[in-house]
């Protein structure tokens, strides 16, 4: 099963894949590490953000989309393109898509009770899609 990690920033959507199968990890080939929103933020904007969201997720076969939950208010509060990233994202109809928020809290605690087998400079991944790696890894984890 292909799960979906992502990390919203700003008005960019950091994403990375995660297939487990058989209790092997393995990381997909995609080209794509990030999809982001034109900076008008207009209508049109969001809908062809999640037509490409949603054409990745189809393309790799992903079922389940993990977002690491941003705090509504406070000194680590998402900013409001990233709640609308994630609203795109939550009403994806064209494909069938599982997403699920991850609080930190359950990050934390799974992260604790299941470590990571491999360690993150190990995967080949760039330095930014770390907190999208581990939403993934989580995601698989917490289900």
């Amino acid at each position: 099963m292909i799960i979906c990690g992502v990390e919203l920033s700003g008005s960019d959507a950091v994403v990375c894949l995660l297939n487990l199968d058989r209790d092997q990890f393995s990381l997909p080939e995609c080209k794509v590490r990030k999809l982001s929103l034109n900076k008008n933020h207009t209508r049109q904007d969001l809908k062809q953000f999640q037509a490409a969201f949603a054409a990745l997720m189809a393309e790799h076969g992903v079922t389940s989309v993990a977002i690491r939950e941003r705090m509504p208010k406070g000194k680590f509060a998402g900013g409001a393109i990233s709640f609308k990233l994630e609203a795109a994202i939550q009403l994806i109809s064209d494909v069938e898509l599982e997403v699920r928020l991850l609080p930190p809290a359950l990050i934390k605690s799974t992260l604790a009770g299941n470590p990571m087998s491999v360690a993150f400079a190990d995967t080949g991944l760039k330095v930014f899609q770390e907190p999208a790696f581990t939403a993934a890894y989580v995601g698989h984890m917490a289900k």
